[in-house]
């Protein structure tokens, strides 16, 4: 399968709630999954999302 990926970083001070809250909205309305998440000593999570690519349909992208 071919996936796109869209790399995140969320900053320290965005606690695991607020991150899932924001995370579950972009798979409902963008179809974004996710793949990885790093967290990091400081504090800072490194999110990986992706979504299969799909040649014919334009899909809409990541909002911050």
């Amino acid at each position: 399968m071919d996936y796109e990926y869209a790399p995140l970083r969320l900053p320290p001070n965005v606690d695991r709630l607020a991150a899932a809250a924001q995370l579950a909205i972009q798979a409902e309305f963008s179809g974004w999954e996710l793949a990885r998440v790093r967290l990091f000593r400081d504090g800072t999570r490194q999110v990986v999302l992706r979504r299969r690519r799909v040649a014919s349909q334009p899909q809409p992208g990541l909002s911050y």
